[in-house]
């Protein structure tokens, strides 16, 4: 997937990482965005590892399905559902998990995944995720919806935005 290199920072301090391909199995129409891997997604080599992270839970109660443990089974409840995922930055520099500190990033190129895999809905979790999204490909902007992160170090996250989002967000096509 091609992507669309950002300037670098100033002063990065640590190697680059690089993060997912996304995750789409066929008939998915729906993508969800997130910022990029934490520490310990990087360490199961899957999106949202973190155990305290809500986004796993939060699609498992949505969809009245049972809390998906082994990353066959988050794969599994995804593509049941018609949902794809994959991160804004596809590589930086960063310090732990901390979205503040992403530097020196690639940026996903979003449109081409979108128009090549049928999506017809965009949800961006977090607002990191969506500042540089909309940094990188502005014209986004009408097609998603932004949702609070599910991380654990948000403590606004409520779990009602998500639901009324799947429930009702309906962008018109790209």
């Amino acid at each position: 997937m091609d992507t669309v290199s950002v300037t670098p920072a100033a002063n990065a301090s640590s190697a680059g990482i690089t993060g997912f391909l996304p995750f789409f199995a066929e008939g998915c129409d729906t993508l969800i965005l997130g910022s990029f891997p934490s520490v310990k997604s990087r360490e199961t080599a899957f999106y949202y590892g973190h155990p305290r992270n809500r986004f796993w839970a939060t699609l498992a109660e949505y969809y009245s399905s049972p809390l998906p443990v082994t990353v066959e089974e988050k794969k599994a409840l995804l593509a049941a559902h018609g949902i794809a995922l994959w991160d804004v930055v596809t590589e930086c520099e960063i310090k732990g998990s901390a979205d503040a500190s992403i530097r020196d990033y690639t940026v996903a190129d979003v449109p081409a995944f979108i128009a090549a895999h049928g999506i017809s809905r965009v949800f961006v979790n977090g607002k990191r995720a969506l500042s540089i999204l909309l940094a990188a490909h502005p014209d986004l902007a009408p097609v998603i919806k932004l949702l609070p992160s599910t991380s654990p170090a948000n403590p606004r996250f409520d779990k009602k935005e998500w639901f009324d989002a799947l429930d009702t967000f309906r962008p018109l096509p790209l």
